[in-house]
């Protein structure tokens, strides 16, 4: 024992002792029971997640990039919501990028010692050439994790926004620009972070991403017009957001979509305010792509 505090997610969990003697109801009620703490949890941390929204949105806004880092499940969950935000916003891969521990290997298997690995972190930091325009949120389930830390300062010291987003122990708040907290507690299964904690992170980078996004103009009311048509669903929910909005037929939403290259919301303020799809475009970019600025103010 060398005296080190112990993580909330490594304690035994009261709740769930006896585990493996009870019947699988009972483990499942057990662990239902547990997961409803889970969103009270993310509640008492929106403030934190508040300010992280607002730095991603500042970084992004200005031409910079947003960066998870974590690894395992952390890792895992990160390189997800990266992956996720060019089909679902249409923005350009590259500006939303996962760094996970172990590269790519360790998205379907663990790679052994990668977490312990801070010089991988810095190293990958710079690859990046990671700079003041960018936001990077250090993803840690214990808070203990050295390839987040290491990770994390790196980019603390090259001028980057440093958010740090755990459910463990947290070093002092003043170390970085935003600290989101996640007070989730013991998992039923005794430090498998995969459970509460992992639930939380999801809920957590869901928030982060889909709120700087709307406010970024990639939403239009709740509706996800910069989605990208690259599958028979996704086409069908583009045809259908450009019926709601312009209130248009199927066929007419379906035909300007097709003269806008697919674009959404080109397709809108082509119908709407009846321009060619270039002069439409052209309308879109000057409103830096908000559609109810091109529409209220054309």
């Amino acid at each position: 024992m060398n005296g080190a505090p112990v993580p909330p997610t490594e304690d035994r969990n009261p709740r769930s002792a006896g585990l493996d003697r009870l019947p699988v109801r009972r483990i499942l009620e057990v662990m239902n029971e547990e997961d409803r703490t889970v969103a009270a949890a993310v509640a008492r941390a929106l403030p934190a997640i508040e300010r992280t929204v607002d730095l991603a949105v500042d970084s992004l806004g200005r031409g910079g990039r947003l960066f998870y880092l974590g690894a395992g499940t952390s890792g895992r969950l990160a390189v997800l919501d990266a992956a996720e935000i060019p089909p679902t916003f249409g923005l350009p891969s590259g500006l939303v990028v996962g760094v996970i521990a172990g590269g790519k290997e360790a998205l379907v298997g663990a790679v052994e010692g990668a977490e312990d690995d801070a010089l991988e972190a810095v190293a990958r930091m710079r690859d990046f050439s990671v700079g003041p325009s960018d936001c990077v949120i250090g993803v840690t389930a214990s808070g203990t994790t050295r390839f987040v830390l290491g990770g994390l300062g790196e980019a603390r010291e090259r001028g980057a926004s440093a958010v740090l987003l755990t459910c463990g122990l947290a070093p002092s708040p003043g170390i970085w620009h935003a600290l989101i907290a996640l007070e989730t507690g013991p998992e039923v299964l005794a430090g498998s972070t995969r459970l509460k904690a992992g639930t939380a992170t999801k809920m957590v980078l869901n928030m982060i991403s889909t709120a700087a996004m709307v406010r970024l103009g990639k939403a239009y009311d709740n509706l996800m017009v910069d989605v990208r048509a690259s599958n028979a669903k996704l086409a069908l929910r583009a045809r259908r957001i450009v019926e709601s909005i312009a209130g248009a037929t199927p066929a007419a939403a379906r035909a300007a979509l097709e003269a806008c290259g697919g674009e959404a919301k080109t397709a809108v303020v082509h119908l709407r305010l009846r321009l060619d799809p270039a002069a439409a475009r052209a309308l879109l970019e000057s409103r830096g792509g908000r559609l109810r600025d091109a529409l209220e103010n054309p």
